[in-house]
């Protein structure tokens, strides 16, 4: 198969893959909407400001993950892949593509069951942003093994350990979706050398979710998921008793 019938075919398994993307993301969506988000009570509280609801974090995630569904389905569509998905060019059972989606999806459902409710937002949304990069740039099937491994047995762990919400502000998980982050961020710097685009992931992975939960804290006055956990606890903390204090005083 030449250059050319390769891309083809790759444009086409990107039209099956933004499908059930957009799938995924519009099931969760759908979900989402069963928390309160518009003046309904919350705690025998009622409220109108959006900006409270804890189905914020949700939609962010999920609304952010359709839209990347939607280009990638714009880009089929336009590189003709959407054309020979439909002649079934695309269609067939191919190991690789089969492992890609099959690590995607765990790792994604590992960081919304598992880590989501129980683990410090920061934590668990940097191991995921190094995982999924580490383990799809570039095509490498054993390093996308490796991060699907890692995200699924920090979710299992929470899970497994902390099942009642009672028990979800320990911090065992937090330590050791910490230790398990830490892990493959050392695995990402040592390939690092040779390939330049791992370089940015350990700061990408820190900045993103940092400046997203503390916007949605302290901006917007949200709730966040696990409120307790091991980082975001420390910042609250000093937010309120350190820094506001300098302002306000």
């Amino acid at each position: 198969m030449d250059k050319v019938d390769e891309t083809l075919v790759m444009r086409a398994r990107d039209f099956w893959a933004s499908l059930v993307l957009i799938a995924v993301s519009l099931f969760f969506l759908w979900k989402t909407s069963d928390i309160p988000l518009w003046g309904e009570n919350r705690a025998g509280v009622s409220g109108s400001d959006w900006y409270n609801s804890a189905a914020i974090v949700p939609l962010f995630i999920f609304g952010g993950m359709l839209i990347l569904s939607l280009v990638l389905l714009a880009n089929s569509i336009r590189s003709g892949g959407a054309r020979n998905a439909l002649d079934a060019a695309g269609i067939g059972w191919y190991k690789i593509e089969v492992f890609r989606t099959s690590t995607i999806g765990l790792i994604l459902l590992a960081f919304v069951v598992g880590l989501v409710p129980r683990v410090d937002f920061i934590l668990c949304s940097g191991l995921l942003i190094t995982a999924l990069t580490y383990g799809n740039y570039g095509g490498h099937a054993r390093r996308a093994l490796v991060a699907c491994v890692m995200v699924v047995a920090a979710g299992l762990f929470a899970l497994i350990s902390f099942p009642a919400q009672a028990d979800w502000n320990a911090h065992v998980d937090d330590w050791v979706t910490l230790v398990l982050w830490a892990v493959l961020t050392i695995l990402v710097l040592a390939k690092a050398g040779s390939e330049r685009v791992l370089r940015v992931v350990p700061f990408v992975a820190i900045l993103a979710p940092l400046i997203l939960v503390c916007a949605m804290a302290f901006v917007f006055r949200q709730n966040v998921p696990a409120r307790s956990g091991l980082i975001f606890k420390q910042i609250e903390y000093h937010y309120y008793v350190t820094l506001r204090p300098m302002w306000k005083g």
